[in-house]
């Protein structure tokens, strides 16, 4: 099995967004694919920018808070890809890799959380 290259969450978090926007322009045109894209594009694209935030925090404090801000957003997206599948926009199939990258997204945000966590005591 090919080891996945080392890729730094900032720019793992900015491709993420960007499948997430594209993903969106091939839901149906209906008024329910508008506003939950709506929604997923805002929250997929605050998990990258609040960590853009938290690399130019002064201060360690900063740098938790953005992360836990970019935890929260990376949370509701997932909320709102099972909201795609549950209302039938879009299929399990189709929005697996976005699931599972999303889930990778979270472990990897927690880990840098509790890690920066453990240092500050």
């Amino acid at each position: 099995m090919e080891e996945k290259k080392y890729e730094d969450i900032d720019e793992r978090t900015f491709k993420f967004a960007v499948r997430v926007i594209k993903m969106t322009m091939k839901l149906p045109s209906n008024p329910p694919s508008w506003v939950i894209g709506k929604q997923i594009i805002r929250s997929s694209t605050s998990i990258n920018s609040n960590i853009v935030h938290a690399k130019v925090g002064v201060s360690k404090k900063d740098f938790t808070h953005y992360y836990r801000i970019a935890l929260k957003e990376a949370e509701e997206t997932k909320r709102w890809l099972e909201m795609i599948i549950a209302v039938e926009l879009a299929s399990t199939e189709r929005m697996e890799l976005l699931i599972q990258e999303n889930q990778e997204i979270i472990k990897i945000i927690v880990t840098i959380i509790k890690n920066t966590i453990k240092k500050e005591n």
